[in-house]
């Protein structure tokens, strides 16, 4: 059975500021780096085969961290960058509703393809769905821990899973060096066996496996 370990980077301070980072290469903040730091121990113990992480600072700094405590490399794609945020990348959620109003507001409804040259959601889940296969690929029937990004997690993860929008809509979204775990079978195929788990609930998550 191979184990998909799907990782969110830690703090920024765009997070913390509720700006649009989007595919902006927006650095670690010291919360963040210290939340990558307390995570890697719960990961480490998972006996991870492979480490895969976006190229942007935030993922692949998270990524870092487990790196040096497990020795493995860090393979970077590309392909698990954020969601491209078009004409709202580096703008406040605030400015963004002044400004994109109808975009916005279709955007908040859940609309897959708000329009400001946002990514779509197929898009996206295309995109990050492929390189999470792919890492699993790479290595057959072992964990691998993969270092992404809110909202590419969750689109990646439903588009390996086979969920639509609606369904995606009702999972929370995955808090700052949480992740989510999936798995595949040949009977089964992938399916969720656990989500959100990060330094507080990785115990009792470990309890119902």
């Amino acid at each position: 059975m191979t184990r998909l370990i799907v990782w969110r980077h830690g703090n920024t301070d765009w997070n913390a500021a509720s700006r649009v980072q989007g595919q902006t290469d927006v650095p670690l903040n010291n919360l963040g780096r210290e939340q990558a730091v307390a995570a890697a121990p719960l990961l480490a113990a998972l006996r991870p085969d492979a480490i895969v992480a976006s190229d942007l600072r935030r993922a692949a700094d998270t990524a870092a961290a487990l790196a040096a405590l497990t020795g493995l490399p860090v393979r970077a794609d590309a392909r698990l960058r954020e969601r491209h945020f078009g004409r709202w990348q580096g703008l406040a959620l605030t400015e963004v509703a002044q400004r994109y109003p109808d975009e916005y507001a279709r955007w908040r409804a859940g609309d897959p393809d708000p329009g400001a040259e946002i990514e779509s959601l197929d898009d996206l889940g295309k995109r990050v769905g492929t390189a999470l296969q792919d890492a699993a690929d790479a290595a057959p029937g072992g964990t691998i821990v993969v270092a992404t990004h809110g909202a590419g997690a969750r689109q990646g993860c439903g588009y390996l899973l086979g969920w639509d929008h609606a369904v995606l809509r009702t999972i929370g979204s995955l808090r700052n060096c949480h992740w989510t775990e999936l798995r595949d079978n040949d009977v089964r195929g992938w399916h969720l066996r656990a989500h959100n788990v990060g330094v507080l609930t990785a115990s009792a998550a470990t309890e119902a496996v």
